[in-house]
C-alpha cells in the first residue's frame, strides 16, 4: 500500500550462515521500521542504523545503501550484519570485509554495479577465488593464499606483495604468446573486466572490481581461479567435436562414391527393369549421404532436423518429376532439435513417402501439391503426410504398396519406424481425393 516499503530481492551470504531461513522476498516491512527507512532514503551516502534489532536469534545492525537516479532515490539495499560474528579473524578477513564496504559506499554514488562492465566468464565470484587488492599504481598491497596459488601455477616465484600486478603478469608471458586485450585493464585494475592469463601450460581466469571514492578510482580488488582443467576438458571437446565432423564428411564422400557407382551402372544395363531398380538404389543412397553432409555441419549430439530435412525432401521431388511435372511440397509445424542417430532413418522413411506420391501418386499428371504435417507431444512425434494424387483405389495390399518396384520402399517405411522408432505407420484415403499417411513415432 502507499508509505509501505516491500523486500524486492534477498541474497544470502556464502561464507556463513543465513540469519533467515525464510525467503522473504515480496514481504511488506513491519511498520516500526518506517521511520529509519525513511531516513535511509532521504540520506545520499550510506546510512548506518543507530538501533540493533533481532533477527531470529540473533543480533543485527543494518547499513542502508540509496540506489539513486537522476538525483533521486529509487529504493536501499540493505545489509543485516550479525554482530556476533562482525569481528574479523585475520588479514583476509578484513581486507574483504574493507573491500565490500568500499563497494556498498559506491552504490550511492552510482558506481557500483558498474555502468560498462566487460564481462565475458559465465561464472560468478566464489568464496574458492584468489583474492588480491591493488592500490591506486596497480601494487600488490594484500594477495590471499588461493591467489599466490594461482601465480604459482603459472610459473610465478613472487610473493607478490609490494610488486606490480602488470609486472607479474608480464613475466609470466613468452614472445609472440597471445595476449587477450583486456589483460592490462585487469592486472592494473583500472576497469570493470575479466581475462584470462595462460602460462606454463595452466589457465587463470581473472576479474577485476576498481574501488572508487568521491574524487575516483583508488584502487581494485582482483578475483582470479586456477581454469586450467576445464580449460583441458573444453579442448578435449574441440577435438572430439571435430572427429565426429570429419567422419560424417567421410561417410558423405564414401556414400556419394557408391551413389555414382551405382549411377554409371545403371547406364551400362540395358534392362529397363534393372536400370529402375539401379536408380532407386541410389536415389537412396545419395539420401543417406545428404543426411551426413548436414551432420557434418555440426559436431552436436541433438540437431536442427528441420534444417536437414527441407532440403533433403525438395531434392527427392525434384529426383522423382519428370520433366514436365511441377509438385509442391509444404511443411506444417516443425519437427525440432532430434537426435542424430535418428535423422539418418526419419529421412529415408520421408524420402520413401515422397518419392512414392510422386511416382505412383501423379503418374501421369503435370502438377501436385504434398503436405507435410508435424506435430510434438513430450517425446511423441506425429507426421502426416498428404498427397492431392489418385489416392488408394487402385493400390494392392490392403493400400500399403505405395511403392516402387517390389515393395522395398514399404518394407522400409515399416522397419525403421517399428524398429528404430518404436511407432506405426497407417495408410488411408485423403478426403477430397489422394492418400494419406500417418507415422506415430516415439
Amino acid at each position: 500500500g502507499e508509505g509501505k516499503y516491500i523486500i524486492a530481492e534477498q541474497c544470502r551470504p556464502s561464507t556463513v550462515m543465513s540469519l533467515r531461513a525464510d525467503d522473504v522476498v515480496g514481504d511488506v516491512v513491519e511498520e516500526e521500521m518506517s521511520a529509519e527507512l525513511d531516513a535511509a532514503m532521504a540520506s545520499e551516502s550510506v546510512f548506518r542504523s543507530t538501533v540493533l534489532r533481532t533477527v531470529g536469534e540473533s543480533t543485527v545492525c543494518n547499513v542502508y545503501a540509496p540506489v539513486r537516479h537522476n538525483g533521486k532515490t529509487l529504493g536501499l539495499v540493505v545489509r543485516e550484519t550479525n554482530m556476533a560474528t562482525r569481528e574479523s579473524n585475520g588479514r583476509y578477513e578484513s581486507e574483504s570485509i574493507s573491500a565490500g564496504k568500499q563497494l556498498y559506499e559506491m552504490i550511492p554514488r552510482g558506481q557500483f554495479p558498474y555502468r560498462n562492465p566487460i564481462m565475458n566468464q559465465r561464472h560468478n565470484a566464489r568464496v574458492a577465488d584468489g583474492f588480491i587488492v591493488l592500490t591506486v599504481e596497480g601494487i600488490v598491497r594484500y594477495a590471499s593464499p588461493n591467489a599466490i596459488s594461482c601465480f604459482r601455477r603459472l610459473g610465478s616465484v613472487s610473493t607478490m606483495q609490494g610488486e606490480y600486478l602488470s609486472e607479474i603478469g608480464t613475466k609470466l608471458l613468452r614472445e609472440n604468446d597471445p595476449v587477450l586485450e583486456t589483460l592490462p585493464l585487469v592486472l592494473s585494475g583500472k576497469a570493470a573486466v575479466d581475462s584470462e592469463l595462460d602460462a606454463n601450460k595452466s589457465a587463470v581466469s581473472m576479474r577485476s572490481l576498481p574501488l572508487m571514492d568521491a574524487n575516483g578510482r583508488v584502487g581494485a580488488v582482483v578475483l582470479c581461479r586456477d581454469v586450467t582443467e576445464l580449460r583441458r576438458r573444453e579442448k578435449e571437446l574441440q577435438t572430439k567435436d571435430a572427429t565426429i565432423s570429419e567422419i560424417h564428411h567421410r561417410v558423405k564422400n564414401n556414400l556419394q562414391a557408391v551413389s555414382a557407382l551405382l549411377r554409371l551402372q545403371a547406364r551400362k544395363t540395358k534392362s529397363e527393369e534393372v536400370k529402375k531398380e539401379l536408380k532407386e538404389a541410389q536415389r537412396r543412397v545419395q539420401t543417406i549421404a545428404m543426411v551426413h553432409e548436414g551432420l557434418s555441419q555440426t559436431a552436436d549430439e541433438i540437431v536442427d532436423y528441420d534444417k536437414v530435412i527441407s532440403s533433403l525432401l525438395k531434392m527427392a521431388v525434384d529426383l522423382a518429376t519428370m520433366r514436365d511435372q511441377h509438385i509442391d511440397i509444404d511443411f506444417i509445424g516443425r519437427f525440432g532439435m532430434m537426435p542424430a542417430q535418428d535423422a539418418t532413418p526419419l529421412s529415408l522413411v520421408l524420402t520413401e513417402l515422397i518419392t512414392n506420391s510422386v511416382e505412383h501418386g501423379f503418374e501421369g499428371r503435370k502438377e501436385g501439391h504434398i503436405t507435410i504435417s508435424v506435430g510434438r507431444g513430450g517425446n511423441n512425434l506425429n507426421v502426416v503426410v498428404e498427397d492431392d494424387g489418385t489416392g488408394l483405389a487402385n493400390e494392392e495390399h490392403d493400400g500399403m504398396a505405395r511403392s516402387s518396384g517390389s515393395g522395398l520402399g514399404t518394407q522400409i517405411i515399416s522397419t525403421f519406424v517399428n524398429n528404430d522408432f518404436g511407432g506405426t505407420v497407417r495408410w488411408e484415403p485423403r478426403r477430397g481425393g489422394g492418400t494419406r499417411v500417418v507415422l506415430d513415432m516415439k
